[in-house]
């Protein structure tokens, strides 16, 4: 494997001893597949333990209040989404690196008899409130987007938030619920098992990990759009020359053919930029979603 080339100054000797990866999460969402999939490759690179621990609850808040309080070293980090990263915290926080930013896949229970975003959208007008759709809970990209969905097809959805995405996937296989707006790394196995019925994607255009799933906006609800993004944070102040090791170590990794692939292959478009170009893309995408939340009133906590 070839190697990064070393950064001078403050990261020289970064990192020299094990490093924390917190994920805000349950196992099996979106966020903790992923960095799960990257910590391999990271840790062969950096020749040093990387540690994964899932410390889900509010929304992710947790987890993330935790990594704001540990020392701005490099030493403890976040893996982040839009729930556990947001405009009340994001000044905590020092963007590291995207790893994806994907669309979400609009997905149901093949038991609710729906197989397009049309027959989603008369069908929830006909039983307004009645069609449950499940998240990783208040303020979620899966819960935001969901919101989206029902504001720009005049429709009302039952939301049923939950601790993460994988709790929210075993009540969809089961019935308890109807719908998700789910990572596709989450629900693509359900899907191509014949469990779960995919009815489109939620971005602007087609995700090369997901060619052939119709965006919902060609599915009929034009303009729709929203995305579900995972990214590493480390607490703010942590020195520049680190997150930029950190941020050009994970670039790395995400362009090892094996590591594309893999993610691909579950559906996720790997993302690449500097730590700056994060930071960028979180404020557009932090200000779509508070223009949702003040003009909806949605209840995000």
């Amino acid at each position: 494997m070839a190697l990064v080339p070393s950064l001078a100054g403050a990261a020289d000797s970064y990192p020299s001893k094990s490093i924390k990866v917190i994920v805000p999460f349950p196992p099996g969402g979106g966020a903790d597949t992923l960095i799960r999939l990257i910590v391999p490759t990271m840790t062969e690179v950096w020749k040093q333990s990387i540690i994964v621990e899932n410390r889900p609850g509010a929304s992710g808040l947790i987890g993330a209040e935790q990594v704001a309080q540990s020392p701005a070293d490099g030493y403890t980090l976040l893996m982040g989404s839009t729930a556990a990263v947001t405009e009340k915290n994001i000044a905590q926080f020092s963007p590291v690196a995207l790893v994806s930013a994907s669309p979400y896949v609009v997905t149901v229970n093949p038991s609710l008899n729906i197989n397009s975003i049309k027959a989603l959208i008369a069908y929830a007008k006909a039983n307004p409130g009645s069609v449950r759709y499940g998240s990783s809970g208040p303020g979620s990209a899966s819960h935001l987007a969901g919101e989206l969905f029902s504001s720009m097809a005049g429709v009302t959805l039952l939301h049923v938030p939950y601790k993460g995405t994988g709790q929210a996937l075993t009540d969809l296989l089961a019935g308890h619920i109807d719908l998700m707006f789910a990572p596709a790394q989450t629900v693509m196995p359900q899907i191509e098992s014949g469990k779960l019925l995919a009815l489109a994607q939620t971005g602007a255009k087609r995700s090369e990990a997901l060619p052939n799933i119709l965006t919902v906006a060609e599915a009929g609800l034009p303009g729709y759009s929203a995305v579900g993004w995972f990214g590493l944070f480390a607490p703010a102040n942590t020195p520049k020359p680190v997150l930029q090791k950190i941020n050009q170590t994970v670039m790395f990794v995400l362009g090892q053919d094996k590591i594309r692939k893999a993610m691909l292959e579950r559906g996720s478009d790997p993302a690449s930029g500097s730590a700056e170009e994060f930071a960028a893309f979180l404020r557009l995408d932090q200000s779509k979603w508070a223009k949702l939340i003040k003009e909806n009133k949605v209840a995000v906590q």
